[in-house]
């Protein structure tokens, strides 16, 4: 209940004043529909019904004068009162339903917003460890679990507000039978708590099983060309139909629960009723009257009961839903970023950089408890304005090199200094605002060209997307797609070849003129034509900029101002194209004679 109490009083901190307005007109919709109760007291006795020795009980002074109306005023009054009453009565449900749709709405999406921006300001190696069909997840399924949850909360308190007036009215009419009442009430509440820890334990699988289908779908789509490739349809459709047998037996057996809780207080309400009616008949020599008050507090009183129990068993079913998502905000919490938290959206100023980009004594690895570091001891100059080549084996450490170099990672010991100056805490975002990055596996999002440029630079004007483009060649097939910058792409471009989607990206990296550019082989999907244009760009874009490249295909950085060779975390050679290659004992010389071998 921890994690429900902890997100209540978020709601009550956003909502304020509002909340507790509605809670008590919760209280006087109650009252009123109650009182209406009232008016089948003078009804009744202008029906010419006596209610015998219970008769005191209803003696209001203020309906006295009813009686010494003519009927037929009496009877209109009574009606009018009644029809006032109802109204008002609706009137106040309306407002506060309109309200309570008014909170739920605005915390729902303040919910969103900041659990969103806890997860971007997470620290790049906190997703590493996550798989991306969980948070999409979590972000979807469990936070509309738990949106719903909150929803049933409100409802429950409504329920609870109205219970206590119902209570109090039945006191008046009949202390003795509602006394009596609750302690059955009691009674079969402690009953059913096992439907209450099964609601819980069922919702613990509901919520594995989303996890699941999401996590499996995921996969299948993003992988959805090896399937075809391969022939795996029927597989898949055999793995979904066994899948969704699970799901029927889990909403099965959570509509049975429910079924079970509320037959046993539909079947309880009725035995309890025929009893105390018999008892009261057989033994107390009720009348008629008292023997409708008998009816009437049970009526009154015992459904709300039913209702406290089927919301009660919806929170607990919903409560896995609220330990994840708190989990997932206290693990973003302990993972954020420095200098990410403030939330101001004030725009971040670019660095430029002037001199040079530094790993001092850089130790680093993903766990704390590995016993191998992915790099150790690394002590590397990248002068500005100069183009660094980075090469080694697969799983030697060169995008883990690059990624600490960007700042998406801090050191576990050592310096990341960009001027002299550690590039953590407030200079990090403007540091971040100055890297264009191209990745190898290039992404671009399911909108139009102009879309994914833009939302590098929203203010770019026609001329510059186009510079943008030429730069990267990719200028001529835009022209030649049918709608031009306004062309859809496609899910990750997957509308474009991926020469063309490489191209794109890089386009986007160098459209508001970085500083420091980070190249992750961007050239390895291009063809010969395309790659000798982009390496004659890079060549006059050198001098202006810094460049970081990622090189598996050596022959493309024979014009790096610096080569840096790393081999199981530790940079091992370093020096220009020739010095290394003419170093036959080297890893750049080995290495260089394995791509000439296999072309």
């Amino acid at each position: 209940m921890q994690a429900i109490i902890y997100y209540i009083r978020q709601l009550q901190r956003l909502s304020g004043v509002k909340l507790y307005l509605n809670l008590l007109g919760m209280v006087i919709s109650s009252l009123l529909e109650s009182s209406a109760i009232l008016l089948l007291v003078p009804m009744l006795g202008m029906a010419g019904l006596q209610l015998g020795g219970t008769g005191a009980a209803y003696n209001l002074p203020v309906l006295g004068f009813i009686s010494e109306l003519p009927q037929t005023s009496a009877l209109g009054l009574v009606l009018g009162a009644y029809v006032f009453i109802v109204l008002c009565q609706n009137l106040i449900s309306r407002f506060v339903a309109v309200r309570n749709v008014e909170i739920q709405q605005s915390y729902s999406r303040q919910l969103r917003y900041e659990v969103y921006s806890a997860l971007l300001r997470a620290e790049w190696s906190f997703f590493l460890k996550k798989r991306t069909s969980d948070l999409i997840n979590i972000m979807t399924t469990e936070m509309a679990r738990v949106l719903a949850g909150i929803s049933c909360f409100l409802q429950f308190l409504t329920s609870l507000l109205f219970t206590l007036v119902q209570i109090a009215f039945a006191f008046w009419l009949s202390p003795k039978m509602t006394l009596a009442v609750l302690v059955c009430a009691v009674l079969l509440s402690l009953f059913s708590r096992r439907f209450i820890r099964k609601a819980k334990k069922l919702g613990s699988r509901s919520s594995l099983l989303g996890q699941m289908y999401l996590a499996g779908i995921s996969d299948q789509l993003n992988g959805i060309k090896d399937i075809k490739s391969n022939n795996l349809e029927q597989s898949r459709l055999d793995w979904l139909h066994e899948f969704t047998g699970e799901v029927k037996n889990e909403q099965l057996d959570y509509t049975r629960l429910r079924s079970n809780s509320q037959l046993l207080y539909k079947m309880s309400s009725t035995l309890l009723i025929a009893v105390f009616i018999f008892v009261s008949f057989r033994f107390l020599h009720a009348e008629g009257p008292n023997l409708l008050l008998v009816i009437l507090v049970f009526a009154r009183l015992w459904p709300t009961f039913a209702t406290l129990q089927s919301l009660m068993e919806q929170l607990a079913s919903v409560l896995p839903s609220f330990k994840q998502l708190k989990q997932l905000e206290e693990e973003c919490l302990q993972a954020a970023e420095q200098g990410t938290s403030d939330g101001s959206g004030m725009p971040v100023e670019a660095i430029t950089l002037k001199q040079s980009l530094e790993a001092r004594n850089v130790h680093f690895r993903y766990q704390p408890q590995e016993p191998q570091y992915s790099l150790q001891g690394v002590n590397v100059t990248i002068p500005a304005n100069r183009m660094t080549a980075i090469v080694g084996r697969s799983g030697a450490g060169k995008s883990t090199l690059v990624d600490l170099l960007m700042g998406l990672m801090q050191p576990e010991s050592g310096d990341i200094l960009a001027d002299g100056k550690p590039i953590t805490g407030e200079r990090l975002l403007s540091y971040r605002r100055s890297i264009g990055y191209v990745a190898q596996d290039p992404f671009l999002y399911n909108a139009t060209i102009r879309d994914n440029l833009t939302m590098i630079k929203p203010d770019a004007s026609e001329e510059e997307l186009w510079e943008a483009l030429e730069f990267a060649s990719s200028a001529d097939f835009v022209r030649r797609l049918p709608q031009g910058l306004d062309t859809l792409i496609g899910d990750r471009g997957i509308r474009l070849s991926g020469g063309e989607r490489q191209r794109l990206v890089l386009a986007r990296a160098i459209i508001r003129k970085p500083s420091i550019l980070v190249l992750d082989e961007a050239t390895s999907a291009l063809d010969t034509e395309n790659e000798k244009r982009i390496q004659e760009a890079l060549d006059r874009l050198k001098h202006s900029v810094t460049l970081i490249v990622i090189a598996h295909r050596l022959s493309t950085i024979r014009g790096a101002d610096q080569i840096l060779v790393i081999d199981q975390g530790r940079v091992i050679q370093q020096g220009v194209f020739g010095g290394l290659a003419s170093d036959k004992g080297g890893m750049f010389s080995r290495l260089l004679s394995s791509q000439e071998e296999a072309m």
